[in-house]
């Protein structure tokens, strides 16, 4: 054990490490603590610049509620969100891409019949949303389940309106049959702005950044023996696409959206799914 120095600070933290500690534990620990040292020596950070970051993680932590989480929302915006979702959904090419999964998901939303509308407002353009669920060998799997939710032509979720929207607007679940097939009715989503009332938010504004999200539909697809799918299909030409406040955007999940049939929808967005076995 020794002193602490500027020259070994790193070390010398480290050295501290009770030598029970788990040992996934003090690897990711001796990493943290490499970096910040090494974070804060490279860009020589001064005392007020601290107690402005103490001060920024604080008023995160006060905004925090059971409704909103600004910590993950730091997190998004910084995109380490998406690295962690990266590092952990490493797939083979063809296979569709992860991104993230995001805050307005409803579990057991209804099972609803193919074709079924999912917009219960009545605001928006409507859309048909259509494709297959397929392996990566091409097979269309049965039984895979389809879940889909958006936000509504306002640019809200309907979690974020109770009492306004209806429950369960724009949001189902499709089962597909042995053709692998999944088709429902929406809207074409809007863009919208994440929350930036609060720390994340002013730190966004004195970056120069923007707050918002481009139009884009989510989609949990899972299969038994398949890995689960986590992503969103975006609204092709969108404003926002290469400047998503969360990075959420690739360019294999930006889907078409073309002309629908007369008397139909407005919209018709296909869109196929590839999923990797477990």
């Amino acid at each position: 054990m020794t002193y602490f120095t500027e020259a070994a600070s790193a070390e010398t933290v480290n050295a501290r490490m009770g030598p029970d500690t788990a040992p996934r534990l003090a690897e990711v620990m001796a990493s943290l603590v490499r970096h910040l040292h090494a974070f804060a020596k490279d860009v020589q950070l001064t005392q007020g610049e601290w107690e402005t970051a103490i001060a920024f993680l604080t008023r995160t932590g006060q905004i925090c509620s059971g409704e909103r989480q600004e910590f993950i929302l730091l997190s998004d915006v910084l995109g380490f969100s998406m690295l962690v979702d990266a590092i952990n959904n490493r797939r083979p090419a063809g296979a569709t891409e992860n991104t993230v999964f995001g805050p307005f998901h409803v579990a057991d939303a209804p099972i609803r019949a193919m074709g079924a509308n999912i917009s219960l407002d009545g605001k928006g353009e409507s859309c048909l949303f259509e494709g297959r669920v397929l392996g990566i060998d091409g097979a269309p799997i049965e039984g895979a389940t389809v879940d889909v939710w958006s936000d509504n032509a306002d640019g809200f979720y309907d979690v974020q309106q109770p009492g306004i929207q209806p429950k369960w607007n724009n949001r189902g679940r499709f089962i597909t049959g042995a053709d692998g097939r999944y088709s429902f009715r929406g809207i074409r989503p809007v863009s919208y702005p994440i929350p930036d009332d609060g720390p994340v938010g002013q730190m966004l504004a004195q970056l120069g950044r923007h707050p918002y999200r481009p139009a884009h539909m989510h989609y949990l697809v899972t299969a038994p023996g398949f890995q689960k799918l986590v992503t969103h299909t975006f609204v092709g030409g969108d404003t926002y696409l290469t400047s998503d406040a969360v990075f959420g955007v690739k360019d294999s999940l930006v889907a078409p959206y073309e002309p629908g049939a007369p008397g139909d929808t407005l919209w018709r967005s296909p869109f196929d799914f590839v999923l990797v076995r477990e």
